[in-house]
């Protein structure tokens, strides 16, 4: 199978040390549960290794991917040529301030974990992210959100961990550069941990609200294999990219193992055993009728790790990092 430079991958491997595996299977740690092996994968502890992790990075040169949930994340068949980071066994704290309503939450935490734990706590504003199936990491960088909110509605600021500097760094919310289901974060800043304003309230009807968008979201989006909406809504709010996929006749679509979801069009699912470059292929097919027939050219709500940036129109993916190289594209 082809793999990053081998000297790179040695040069990351040295700095490691025990903490370095190589040809991890990152399927199984994503929702979609297809693609290829990280070249190296390392599980962080502890902060202190998070300098280890720094300094393989600045002596290899390869690419950083830090894999929470995996529900933002389609990982190429071929794999990812670089360092894959999990802070499942680190960031998991969850701390309130009853006082202040005010949540620090660590980043390998899940959303529905936290919406559940600060509505019982009494305190209202994050029902929505009991929905949807990331960590806090992942939703400060890709601003997620749903039923009308975003996590940049109650975000104070976040801690990173700057691989460029080796040191963590407080940043204030208003400096991340969110948007519509994106931010500025660079790929060399690991989010840590999160802290969010919420408000003092009726726990009981935050309880209730969150059992009526789990039903909702059981009704209206399909389970199996995937990671949620695939396209950014082109003008949020207004137009979907469902609605506009439902237009062209997508639904229910195949690609080899993967097709257009029959129950929401903005869902591509994988068949078990599946094969993440039949995901992505149909992302361009769908993509192309789209902008074909409506003008409208959808950009990625899913990360996209280990393809070719060429096969990508220009903004059509949120990130796009390290194939491993060899491959054809």
């Amino acid at each position: 199978m082809p793999v990053a430079p081998p000297d790179a991958v040695e040069r990351a491997i040295d700095e490691l040390g025990d903490l370095a595996r190589r040809d991890v299977p990152l399927a199984p740690l994503t929702t979609y549960k297809v693609g290829g092996p990280a070249d190296v994968f390392v599980e962080v502890t502890s902060p202190a290794q998070l300098h280890l992790v720094a300094a393989a990075h600045a002596a290899s040169g390869l690419s950083v991917l830090v894999v929470g949930r995996g529900s933002n994340l389609l990982v190429a068949d071929r794999g990812f040529g670089g360092i894959a980071v999990s802070l499942a066994d680190l960031a998991t704290e969850i701390e309130i301030d009853h006082d202040r309503s005010i949540v620090r939450a660590g980043s390998a935490v899940a959303l529905p974990v936290l919406a559940r734990r600060v509505a019982s706590a009494g305190l209202t504003g994050f029902e929505w992210a009991v929905g949807v199936p990331g960590s806090i990491g992942g939703a400060v960088r890709m601003n997620a959100g749903g039923h009308g909110s975003d996590i940049a509605e109650s975000l104070i600021d976040v801690t990173v961990f700057d691989l460029a500097a080796s040191s963590e760094v407080d940043i204030p919310a208003d400096q991340l550069g969110l948007r519509f289901r994106g931010s500025a974060l660079p790929s060399t800043a690991i989010v840590v941990s999160a802290r969010l304003q919420l408000a003092s309230g009726d726990g009981e009807a935050a309880r209730r609200e969150l059992g009526e968008i789990v039903a909702w979201r059981r009704a209206n989006q399909p389970g199996g294999q995937n990671a949620g909406s695939v396209f950014v809504n082109p003008i949020p709010h207004e137009l979907s990219a469902g609605k506009l996929i439902d237009e062209v006749g997508l639904r229910g679509f195949r690609v080899g193992t993967a097709f257009v979801s029959d129950k929401h069009a903005n869902f591509i699912q994988a068949d078990p055993g599946g094969s993440a470059d039949d995901v992505h292929r149909l992302m361009q097919i769908v993509r192309e009728r789209v902008a074909e027939a409506t003008g409208y050219e959808l950009r990625s709500e899913i990360r996209l790790i280990g393809f070719d940036r060429r096969s990508e129109p220009h903004g059509g993916t949120v990130a796009d990092v390290a194939p491993r190289s060899g491959a054809a594209g």
